[in-house]
């Protein structure tokens, strides 16, 4: 009897460990059925109207669009309803990041935000929204893993901060497509140097809609899978990379392929403050997206929900034939990028006790509608603004989907700066594929392709 009592206070003390975050109410879940969009994002219009009700997003073929090519602007011809800049960023400083009043600032004759009229075109198939719903109740955090959720955003009513991250890292984007795209750092006296030039494959195991929640479940945990190909610069042609992104952060694997040494070798740490072979080195894995990686070094907090400036629907930016066009010295051409007011998802991260990093403190905001974290803002260990992020999101109807487009970051201590996944130069984007077997995400696949 006492070895039993004894078992029991164990079991009982082990699980008191393990922070667990419940879903929310039925009735909670309910209102993504109503003053919620399935998402989670708020149905209706802002007090003034600036941000319109969301009536389904944006799912009407677009003109130019080709299937296997490249994307057309659904809102082509639109202008400017407003122009930020140097001179009158004071005006709208309670809608701008620190980031971008920072780049105002620091580049007055060159870096500006031009407003567009706001259009709220995330959307996704309904099967998606109906995982979602079952998610809003059955989805819960233990130890930072998300547990019960498949196939739909894992916490469309966010209670912490976690959660909303979660949100950014699982958003709906599409299950199967390759890409073509360029990556460029920009040094800190203003010259462009391409550091990839390459093609791949993304896949998403949390969207296979043939599994359960079940499946999932039982399986290994990967939710995305990446497969790259580099042909450029001459210096990295015939690099390949491969990463599985795991919802347990202990089992997130990255291969790369050396061309120096012919085979294929696991990376050790890939995840956080680390250099990504896929930038080079110049971005850190955790920067890929604004945001990509473990969360269990910072302590993550909702600051709240607020009305701002974004880059949204980014097609634009896609139209030009050269990458030079959407450069400058130290950040994007502005010409090219489109700014909307949305309503966005504000949390903080501050680093843990005991924990390293090199920015201990940043900041992001994401999207209410796609949950995507399309800026994000890192302070160094000095306490000074260090980096600020970027992410875009074009429209997508063939999925339907906002899906994320070129990213990058401005340096704002030294000046250099990064683009990457640059679309302009490219006969194909943004190609939606049939679902590959698994097995081609696989470290001996990667082997097998290699040439060099």
């Amino acid at each position: 009897m006492k070895m039993i009592l004894k078992s029991a206070c164990l079991a009982v003390a082990l699980t008191a460990t393990i922070p667990a975050f419940a879903g929310v109410t039925a009735a909670e879940a309910a209102k993504l059925k109503s003053e919620l969009t399935p998402f989670g994002g708020e149905k209706a219009a802002n007090r003034d109207g600036s941000i319109p009700a969301w009536t389904g997003g944006y799912t009407t073929p677009i003109a130019g669009d080709r299937p296997g090519g490249r994307r057309g602007d659904p809102f082509k011809g639109e202008k400017p309803v407003l122009t930020i800049n140097a001179r009158n960023a004071d005006q709208y400083a309670d809608k701008l990041t620190d980031g971008t009043k920072a780049l105002l600032k620091k580049y007055p004759d060159s870096f500006r935000v031009d407003v567009y009229r706001t259009h709220r075109t995330a959307a996704a198939p309904q099967w998606v929204y109906d995982n979602t719903l079952r998610n809003a109740t059955s989805g819960r955090l233990e130890n930072g893993v998300p547990r019960g959720v498949y196939g739909g955003i894992p916490f469309p009513i966010p209670k912490t901060g976690e959660e909303v991250m979660w949100n950014h890292m699982l958003h709906w984007r599409g299950t199967s497509w390759s890409f073509s795209n360029t990556w460029y750092q920009m040094t800190s006296d203003g010259r462009p140097v391409l550091i990839s030039d390459l093609d791949g494959d993304q896949q998403f195991p949390y969207y296979y809609q043939d599994r359960t929640p079940e499946d999932f479940e039982k399986g290994d945990g990967n939710f995305w899978f990446v497969r790259i190909r580099n042909s450029g610069p001459p210096l990295r042609a015939g690099e390949a990379l491969l990463a599985h992104e795991n919802i347990d952060p202990n089992k997130l694997q990255t291969w790369v392929y050396l061309t120096g040494q012919r085979r294929v070798r696991k990376l050790p740490n890939a995840c956080c403050d680390t250099p990504t072979p896929a930038a080079a080195g110049v971005m850190t894995f955790d920067e890929i997206y604004t945001w990509t990686g473990r969360l269990d070094r910072f302590d993550w907090k909702i600051l709240g929900k607020k009305e701002m400036y974004v880059p949204y629907n980014a097609n634009g930016f896609m139209q030009p034939k050269t990458d030079a066009e959407v450069l400058d010295k130290h950040h994007y051409n502005p010409e090219h990028m489109r700014w909307e007011l949305h309503r966005v998802w504000v949390v903080e991260a501050t680093l843990k006790p005991g924990q390293r990093h090199q920015a201990p403190r940043s900041r992001y905001y994401c999207d209410e509608d796609s949950w995507i974290c399309v800026l994000g803002d890192r302070w160094d260990a000095n306490g000074q603004l260090w980096k600020t992020l970027w992410s875009q999101s074009f429209v997508a109807p063939d999925m339907p989907a906002l899906v994320l487009g070129s990213m990058g970051f401005t340096d704002l201590v030294s000046g250099a700066a990064f683009a990457g996944q640059l679309f302009n130069s490219k006969a194909s984007q943004v190609s939606l594929k049939p679902r590959r077997p698994d097995s081609f995400f696989s470290p001996d696949a990667l082997s097998g392709d290699s040439v060099r």
